[in-house]
């Protein structure tokens, strides 16, 4: 008489159901809600609800991949959920929040100037996951997007922190937009910081520094930051002005 197997047996293990790791992927839908929820402001004309949301965007990307690795609950899945969650806080977000605040009475141009960020956001992540297994990892190819984003958003805060509305401004929102839109794809290389060491013994005085670093965030939050990313923007061109510099330095003593 032949054996009858259950049905479940028989299916190939590939097939059956897989579950996700909730740690990190908490991290990442608190990133998604973040740029949602940056959008839902700007619809609502909160623009400096908007900027502090893509602000906390950023420190929770940042937080998911270290988590994953700590707990050693990385994923495809996770990998994937991050660029789409990326691509809402990063791309989508600050690219309706400048054109909502600052592009919106410029007409076309506006529209074309956000939707030049929104699509250099795009290929920024598409590149950086094709690219990942061959570049160098101590710098990143082009500006990533969390700091475009930042740069952005910055802006946004800065000037509304000081009174000034967005079509009193809405030339420099243009060209900042643009530049960051561009520098994205541009193959401008920018330090990651993945070759610090935090295990590794520092001088005493950079714990007075930090102490200091922390005190100018609190006092002024939005111009410290916006201060540090457009100085990190510009550092990619400053690196490559200087290496361009060394290697015709050296082709003429050559």
């Amino acid at each position: 008489m032949p054996v009858i197997r259950p049905r479940r047996a028989l299916m190939n293990p590939e097939m059956r159901r897989r579950g996700i790791y909730i740690l990190p992927n908490l991290f990442t839908t608190a990133a998604l809600f973040a740029g949602f929820y940056a959008i839902v402001q700007a619809m609502n004309e909160r623009f400096e609800y908007s900027a502090v949301a893509i602000f906390i965007a950023m420190v929770l990307d940042g937080l998911d991949g270290r988590v994953a690795r700590l707990t050693h609950t990385q994923s495809a899945f996770g990998a994937e959920y991050d660029s789409l969650s990326d691509m809402v806080s990063f791309g989508a977000a600050p690219s309706l929040v400048i054109y909502e605040w600052a592009l919106k009475g410029m007409g076309k141009l506006g529209w074309i100037a956000a939707f030049i960020y929104c699509a250099g956001a795009a290929l920024r992540l598409a590149r950086f996951n094709t690219n990942i297994e061959v570049v160098d990892k101590r710098y990143f190819q082009g500006l990533p997007s969390p700091a475009a984003a930042a740069l952005v958003a910055g802006m946004v805060w800065v000037l509304l922190d000081q009174g000034y509305s967005g079509e009193e401004v809405r030339w420099y929102a243009f060209a900042l937009t643009v530049f960051a839109g561009i520098t994205m794809v541009s193959n401008v290389r920018y330090w990651s910081g993945k070759d610090i060491n935090l295990r590794k013994s520092v001088p005493f005085m950079v714990v007075p520094a930090m102490a200091l670093g922390y005190a100018l965030l609190s006092s002024y939050p939005e111009g410290v930051l916006f201060t540090l990313f457009l100085g990190y923007a510009l550092s990619g061109y400053v690196l490559a002005a200087w290496q361009w510099w060394r290697r015709r330095r050296a082709a003429s003593a050559g």
